[in-house]
């Protein structure tokens, strides 16, 4: 089988050789690779970062579970064997809660962890990723690795009820919300285009009020006709009491098949994410073989290993 192409990565990014595997037990634990990755910027410390246990084999729900409590983060995944000769491996993705079937910087980390660590695909050209939402394709564009965004198990237009909610947990009118939609791909994201950027970086949600929710909030922005890398959009993820998540693969996969399909996106663009906190989060989106495909730079920032 021919090796697969070099991991594309960012400024600080690092190539091992030889798969990763847990280590010795120490004190009644494991010691094992692990990887810490941002995702999304191709600087090291303004995408996204998630944290990469490479190898969580023999790891308990439970264990997994603290250890994503623990580092805190966004997400954490644990790569583990396949059950599906289809994928390359598995992944398991938790929230410092829960856990999801399907995340996008998460995949994106994930495989570049797994490279990184040795991981051979049994394709030359893609990756597949077993996670609970099913199979994911991830290959290299532009130098980026990219998913293909899975199938929205919910698309259609709120209800006055939750549009209302939405509106009033963003304190902005109602009448502000040029368009609305259920995008659920794994996260039960609700997006709403606003008329532009401005107004989407202007929003300061009522953290009493967004408790329970997941907002992706889109406005145009005014992009450089001679820069193919200029944002067009400015993208936030506003979810629960207070949350902003600084760049977000699986809100702005959904984001892109609905924009698209209402003719308000071509089939090539950049989202700009996480301005809002201070980062500089860039999404590259693509419409190619009948899929949404959503990709972004990856750097290891932090390597080595973990004892679990």
């Amino acid at each position: 089988m021919p090796p697969p192409a070099p991991a594309p990565r960012g400024r600080g990014g690092r190539a091992q050789h030889g798969p990763g595997r847990a280590g010795r037990y120490r004190d009644g634990v494991r010691t094992r690779p692990f990887a810490q990755v941002n995702v999304f910027s191709t600087d090291p410390v303004l995408g996204n970062p998630v944290a990469v246990v490479v190898d969580g084999s023999g790891l308990t729900d439970a264990e997994m579970r603290r250890f994503a409590s623990w580092t805190n983060l966004s997400e954490t995944t644990f790569l583990l064997e396949p059950t599906t000769p289809e994928a390359d491996y598995r992944v398991r993705i938790f929230t410092p809660t829960g856990e999801y079937p399907f995340a996008g910087h998460p995949t994106l980390g994930s495989a570049h962890a797994w490279l990184e660590a040795g991981g051979r695909p049994r394709a030359a050209d893609r990756i597949v990723q077993e996670c609970g939402a099913g199979l994911v394709t991830v290959r290299e564009d532009g130098g980026r690795w990219a998913f293909a965004g899975p199938p929205l198990t919910r698309y259609e237009r709120p209800d006055d009820g939750a549009l209302d909610r939405a509106a009033a947990a963003l304190r902005i009118d109602r009448g502000d919300v040029l368009d609305a939609s259920w995008l659920v791909n794994g996260p039960d994201w609700l997006g709403l285009r606003l008329a532009s950027a401005e107004q989407v970086l202007a929003i300061r949600p009522d953290p009493a009020l967004m408790d329970g929710l997941k907002l992706g909030v889109v406005g145009p922005l005014d992009p450089d006709p001679a820069d193919p890398a200029a944002p067009a959009f400015e993208v936030r993820a506003l979810k629960g009491a207070g949350q902003e998540d600084p760049a977000t693969g699986s809100l702005n996969a959904g984001v892109a098949r609905w924009l698209m399909d209402t003719g308000v996106a071509p089939e090539r663009y950049v989202a700009a994410q996480g301005t809002a906190l201070g980062r500089a989060g860039r999404v590259h989106v693509c419409a190619a073989d009948g899929e949404i495909w959503v990709g972004g730079a990856t750097t290891t920032v932090v390597g080595g290993t973990v004892a679990l």
